[in-house]
């Protein structure tokens, strides 16, 4: 299979792990350039009750998910083709090395959007930079993420 045949089952397959589906996540943009994944307000997630803003572990939890989307397809770009067995053999080998969240703004809005590009990737590693927005564009969060994906 070639990149641009596997990013649907990538896709699929993040938004079928469950802490995903938890948290409501679907991939809405899975390319070279950029990742994107998108979730509703559920006061599932809230984290402060009395100022009904997002809890701060939802938060890194989505910055980290679309940061290891964008460090898979960064490593997939680099293969000429792949089968699918081996293709889930590396995606269960694939972690996160590091993660770093800045929070900017309280997280409150009715719908949320991460985005993830890769700063740096080789062989071994893939650098990623992920950032948080509501419905609004207020710029909620700022990530940086190290991923395992050799």
């Amino acid at each position: 299979m070639k990149h641009a045949d596997l990013l649907p089952l990538i896709a699929t397959t993040f938004e079928q792990m469950p802490f995903n589906q938890l948290l409501g996540l679907k991939v809405t943009r899975f390319d070279l350039e950029q990742a994107e994944v998108c979730f509703d307000w559920s006061d599932q997630l809230i984290g402060n009750p009395l100022q009904k803003i997002m809890h701060g572990g939802v938060i890194a939890s989505v910055l980290d998910v679309v940061g290891g989307i964008m460090a898979v397809s960064s490593a997939l770009s680099r293969m000429q083709a792949i089968q699918q067995d081996e293709l889930l053999n590396r995606l269960g080998k694939m972690s996160t090395i590091d993660i770093r969240t800045d929070y900017l703004r309280p997280g409150r809005g009715q719908h949320f959007t991460a985005t993830a590009r890769v700063i740096r990737s080789g062989n071994k590693v893939a650098v990623c930079r992920m950032e948080l927005h509501n419905d609004s564009g207020v710029h909620i969060a700022l990530g940086t993420g190290t991923y395992l994906v050799g």
